[in-house]
């Protein structure tokens, strides 16, 4: 009986801890005004952190010195800037940003906010966050 509960348990934790989330993007919306940038953390483990960002003006020139960014736009268009790149992003647009790179959101185009999925890895805390003069 005592392997049976011990069984039932293992296989209940092992469920758990590799539980799966299933979300609708687009029911995201930004729970209260915001000036420019607004971030809702969906998600995180070990491994990553993901959230929804809203933004209205821009991002400032940073980087992630121990952090990849993935980036999935969901509405919007804005430029951006990703190393020495500049470009125009849009609703289905997927960027990788590898650890290091500094990138920005330098202008919107779009009447609505940009909102883009941003999956952090490994696990984000914001600590690794560093802004750099933008040149001119």
């Amino acid at each position: 009986m005592m392997k049976q509960v011990l069984t039932i348990l293992a296989v209940f934790l092992t469920m758990n801890l590799y539980a799966q989330k299933f979300e609708q993007l687009e029911k995201y919306q930004p729970t209260e005004e915001f000036e420019n940038i607004q971030v809702l953390k969906i998600a995180e483990d070990s491994l990553q952190s993901s959230f929804i960002i809203w933004i209205k003006k821009g991002v400032k020139a940073h980087y992630h010195a121990e952090h990849t960014e993935n980036i999935v736009v969901l509405e919007g268009e804005a430029m951006m800037t990703i190393g020495d790149d500049l470009f125009m992003i849009k609703q289905g647009d997927y960027l990788n940003i590898p650890m290091g790179t500094v990138h920005s959101v330098t202008q919107i185009l779009s009447d609505e906010p940009l909102k883009v999925l941003s999956i952090q890895s490994p696990h984000f805390d914001g600590s690794d966050r560093f802004f750099v003069e933008e040149e001119h």
